[in-house]
């Protein structure tokens, strides 16, 4: 019962509050380093999408004025000049969707078309991965 009455050493509280502020400022210090590395992964995030956009526009462009080049340029008449013309009308009419749609705006539609059919979008997803699959095997 003697010890029950001994006096506590003062430092060993003392020990124990500097080991807990040590450890609450190391935590803080965590999260501050968290959180500023998740805002420039967010702006890395947001220029690598502009660029792609920008990208897509500059593509969307380039593929608007070859379709309009075909069509002043290629035949006018006969079956030729007619399938000319389609070729035409679907490259300029595929560059103008890119640059008003941009890439996220294909995703999107993208994500609804396979909403709407999803087995053919599975079958051609496989079609797809075999093509790629069998095109990189050989050598």
């Amino acid at each position: 019962m003697a010890n029950e009455n001994k006096p506590k050493n003062p430092q060993s509280g003392n020990i124990g509050d500097k080991a807990r502020e040590m450890g609450q400022a190391a935590a803080d210090k965590g999260r501050e380093v968290a959180s500023a590395a998740s805002s420039k992964a967010s702006e890395l995030l947001h220029a690598v999408g502009e660029r792609a956009d920008t990208a897509a526009e500059s593509v969307g462009a380039g593929v608007k004025s070859l379709g309009s080049t075909l069509r002043h340029s290629g035949p006018q008449e006969g079956m030729l000049g007619s399938a000319s013309s389609a070729v035409a009308g679907a490259l300029e009419r595929g560059g103008s969707y890119l640059q008003e749609q941009g890439l996220i705006g294909i995703a999107e539609d993208v994500t609804e078309l396979v909403k709407r059919n999803p087995i053919p979008a599975l079958l051609i997803g496989i079609g797809v991965g075999f093509l790629l699959a069998r095109a990189t095997t050989r050598s």
